[in-house]
């Protein structure tokens, strides 16, 4: 009798381990279903991402379409504060609002890297420093690859060409009478008193508000007749600070 008893436990133990061992094996296999789940959503993001910045690639600004790009881009893109690193020391700029597809413009390119590397290539002492442009083959490139736009005035928000101001040069790719400017450049007024006589033809769009001794270091330099520095005064970076 005890015999049977002690069997009967047996089996029924070994009925419960069993079935323990089938419902801890359903478990794992719930766990790896979730984790190919979240494998598979993870890719699709990936690859949607990816997708998304070869879109951003292939996009290039033109005459038709920057002013409406630069109208939206504005909206969403509020920062005005940006500090320049050059191979003379850096400076911080403050881009106005109210000029605002200026501001977007300076931005957009920004973000998309295109100072990195290029030249203040213009230095009149006592009057201004220009910036944005190298001799090399690599910046029109890279130009291309952002698109061909010209900018127009925005000269009636108030600003003047005070010592410090940023403003736009106008374009010398084209027959220009309007003075649209050209959107990979940029010029800032050193001149003790200013330079009001550019006042209502140039867009002044922004301002030194620190480092206005490296401004005046960099116009300092010596230049060439064609008052391109004899040394490379370099754009090392551009950083979005606010």
């Amino acid at each position: 009798m005890q015999y049977y008893t002690v069997r009967a436990f047996t089996i029924l133990l070994l009925f419960i381990l069993s079935a323990c061992g089938n419902s801890s094996k359903k478990e794992k296999g719930t766990s790896r279903e979730k984790t190919k789940d979240t494998v598979k959503i993870d890719s699709a993001a990936i690859k949607k991402a990816q997708k998304e910045k070869e879109e951003e690639k292939r996009f290039v600004l033109t005459e038709d379409n920057a002013i409406p790009f630069l109208f939206e881009y504005q909206k969403e893109h509020k920062e005005h504060k940006v500090r320049i690193h050059t191979s003379k020391g850096s400076f911080v700029i403050d881009l106005y609002e109210k000029t605002p597809y200026h501001r977007a413009n300076f931005i957009y390119l920004t973000k998309k890297e295109y100072f990195n590397g290029t030249y203040f290539h213009r230095v009149v002492k006592d009057f201004i420093i220009q910036g944005g442009n190298t001799d090399m083959v690599s910046t029109a490139k890279r130009r291309d690859s952002i698109g061909f736009y010209l900018l127009p005035p925005d000269t009636r928000k108030g600003y003047t060409h005070s010592r410090g101001t940023v403003s736009m040069p106008s374009s010398d790719d084209v027959a220009n009478p309007h003075k649209l400017a050209s959107p990979y450049e940029f010029f800032i007024v050193t001149a003790k008193n200013g330079a009001h006589h550019l006042d209502g033809k140039y867009t002044a769009f922004g301002k030194v508000v620190s480092g206005m001794d490296v401004v005046d270091k960099i116009n300092n330099v010596p230049t060439g007749d064609d008052e391109w520095p004899l040394t490379n005064v370099v754009i090392k970076s551009v950083e979005i600070i606010e």
